[in-house]
């Protein structure tokens, strides 16, 4: 794919998924802004990286959920890039627990990163794409806002709401010329789930056709094609990377 003169702009991408999609994004000739909200000693290295390939880098510090803080940063993008092409809504979070048990706070809290926080950034640019009449914007969500998952109301809701988001979005921005996707990823061998024990990897991994699991390039790869003009005719889907795993 060719994305040289694209700027794009990955919420958490210091870690994991998301550092894996900035480098797909930068090794495919696009500008990147990431932003990561405690990590930032790696935000620096994968900015590092990226400036090594010849791209733009810069990290941004930020709370996805602050509407406020989230409008300055994508202002503060714009004016330090010049412009603005693709977002990746790829910051998340999981406080896990059962319903009965589930408290206010877990509840508000994935809710308010995974859900409002991806809401918040596509405020921020929707205003941008529209007046450049061009924009990408891929949602990063997960097969359990499909499915639903046991233990994980909060985050299953988010990311149901995500895809709600996405197609309803799709509709919004289309006659401006942007395309507006979700990627909703199985389990994927991110550092996070690499401390899991072995028997819920297992698990995991049979669900799967492959029996194995995912890995963050899986999931980069998709979102720049997504980005790129190749999918220009592409717009409000749900692409699961899953090996398989929710059939």
């Amino acid at each position: 794919m060719d994305l040289k003169g694209k700027i794009a702009l990955v919420t958490g991408g210091s870690m994991g998924i998301g550092t894996a999609i900035s480098l797909d994004l930068a090794q495919n000739g696009a500008d990147v802004a990431l932003t990561f909200r405690r990590h930032g000693d790696e935000a620096k290295a994968i900015v590092e990286k990226i400036q090594n390939m010849g791209r733009k880098g810069k990290e941004y510090q930020v709370d996805v959920s602050d509407f406020g803080s989230v409008q300055k940063l994508v202002k503060k993008v714009l004016e330090e890039f010049g412009r603005l092409d693709i977002l990746i809504n790829n910051a998340g979070m999981n406080w896990d627990g059962v319903v009965w048990k589930m408290t206010e706070e877990q509840w508000d809290a994935v809710i308010n990163v995974d859900l409002k926080g991806t809401f918040n950034f596509i405020r921020a640019v929707a205003p941008h794409f529209k007046e450049q009449k061009s924009g990408g914007i891929v949602n990063i969500t997960s097969i359990n806002g499909l499915r639903g998952k046991f233990g994980q109301t909060n985050y299953s809701a988010a990311k149901a709401g995500a895809i709600g988001l996405t197609k309803a979005v799709a509709k919004e921005m289309g006659k401006y010329s942007v395309n507006v996707n979700a990627v909703a990823p199985g389990m994927i061998l991110t550092d996070m789930f690499k401390d899991l024990p072995g028997e819920f990897k297992q698990k995991a991994a049979e669900e799967t056709v492959f029996n194995r699991l995912g890995v963050p390039e899986d999931i980069a790869h998709l979102v720049t094609f997504l980005s790129s003009e190749k999918a220009q005719h592409i717009t409000g889907e749900v692409i699961k990377v899953d090996g398989g795993q929710y059939i």
